[in-house]
């Protein structure tokens, strides 16, 4: 029996199917095979995201690292490829890996993310990362595009009753559909999910990105994290504007200093908040989530809106 003990928001996904029952079930006894094999001792508390284990540890040559152990889905596969590929270049550098076990070594990181950085400034730092993690793609990615694909079917199922706006709900089947027909919705390597929480601070350079769910796709895809994350300051009365002008003050952060299409990146922003909404409308009853579903889904159609007006 292992003697580590999972936190508990760990233990805590064993509620959200039989599968992840099974990967929580396992996970104790596959750290301590891992801690064996790479001869690595555990170096602070365990700590979590939302789909797996991660644990500070260090080298017997006392180098610090960190052992992220991931729940087996479609968007952890390729993790360790994008970062062996990028070369800790606008990224977290990896150490070694497990495919298999899903099993990565990757360099420490301070604690410090862009959460606590002013949104347009944080804006500005990811445009910034944006053209060191755009490179072409690996061949072994799925395409953005089969997925897009897939979500335009979900979306055209919601019943016309129900909580999205029907307009825009029919625009981003269009949308979609357009870009699955563009050759121009693929063959870039881009993160899939580079926000405030997913920038950590480094010694070797400023800011690197971690956790990527890499997709081979359009580099125009990657903003719409950034105006979904931290809303609850653009919603504020505190923040002196319009959560209509916040929003579009970070689009226009980040399309501009990325240099991307402004047309695109708006499209896409439209697609992946109604997909959003579609998706959150589909969780079962037992997958919680961390915001309740009424204001989640008034949020992803306020900057659908934002993007647009």
């Amino acid at each position: 029996m292992s003697a580590h003990k999972l936190p508990d928001g760990v233990l805590g996904m064993a509620r959200r199917s039989p599968d992840w029952a099974d990967w929580v079930d396992r996970l104790p006894a596959l750290l301590d095979g891992l801690l064996e094999e790479w001869q690595l001792s555990i170096d602070g508390w365990m700590m979590h995201g939302f789909v797996a284990l991660v644990v500070p540890v260090r080298s017997p040559g006392g180098r610090a690292a960190v052992l992220k152990v991931s729940f087996p889905d479609d968007e952890s596969e390729h993790e360790h490829l994008a970062l062996q590929h990028w070369g800790g270049t606008g990224a977290v550098r990896l150490l070694r890996a497990d495919p298999h076990q899903r099993a990565m070594l990757l360099e420490r990181l301070h604690p410090e993310r862009l959460d606590a950085t002013g949104d347009l400034e944080a804006c500005e730092i990811v445009a910034g990362l944006y053209g060191l993690l755009h490179v072409p793609a690996l061949p072994q990615l799925r395409l953005l595009t089969s997925y897009v694909d897939r979500w335009a079917g979900e979306l055209g199922d919601l019943p016309r009753n129900s909580s999205l706006p029907r307009r825009l709900v029919e625009q981003a089947i269009s949308l979609s559909r357009d870009f699955v027909a563009d050759p121009a919705s693929t063959g870039t390597m881009i993160h899939g999910d580079l926000h405030y929480e997913n920038v950590m601070a480094a010694d070797r350079e400023p800011w690197l990105a971690i956790d990527p769910k890499p997709i081979s796709g359009d580099p125009n895809y990657e903003v719409a994290p950034m105006l979904w994350n931290r809303f609850d300051e653009l919603a504020s009365s505190t923040s002196g504007q319009s959560l209509r002008d916040g929003v579009r003050g970070r689009f226009h952060a980040l399309v501009d200093h990325a240099g991307l299409d402004e047309h695109r990146a708006r499209d896409w922003v439209v697609v992946r908040m109604l997909n959003n909404a579609c998706w959150r409308l589909q969780d079962p009853p037992e997958v919680k989530r961390l915001t309740a579903t009424d204001d989640y889904l008034t949020m992803c159609i306020a900057v659908a809106k934002a993007v647009q007006d």
